[in-house]
């Protein structure tokens, strides 16, 4: 019984430590998951990247949001799974003024897709 007694305090050892780290560990809240309703933005167009699509993911358009800095404006491969209406990629250019509604997507950008308010268009000047 003595070998089996070493392995069992360093194993109580270790669940000891590693409960306490949990209890003091903590993260950032995630700011970006905090909106409520969706997310408004304004700006200009910097980059619009459609490839993504090629392989069913998001394309995504670059927007230098007012007040912001870059977002990026993530465009669904699947906009019959959207309750949103499908963006005209087609009207969009770079150097356009937009307006981008969606939600956060938790990596400082938002998503055009899970509310039939969400879009993407141009502004008139």
């Amino acid at each position: 019984m003595t070998r089996i007694a070493p392995a069992l305090s360093l194993t109580l050892a270790l669940a000891v430590a590693l409960a306490t780290a949990s209890c003091t560990t903590t993260t950032a809240p995630d700011v970006a998951g905090q909106t409520d309703g969706p997310l408004r933005i304004e700006g200009t167009i910097t980059a619009i990247d459609l490839q993504p699509w090629t392989y069913d993911g998001h394309a995504v358009v670059q927007v230098d949001a007012e007040g912001r800095g870059p977002v990026e404006v993530q465009l669904p491969a699947r906009w019959s799974l959207c309750k949103a209406e499908p963006v005209d990629v087609e009207s969009l250019a770079v150097g356009m003024h937009v307006q981008a509604v969606g939600a956060a997507s938790g990596e400082g950008g938002l998503v055009v897709c899970g509310d039939a308010a969400h879009k993407l268009v141009p502004m008139g000047n």
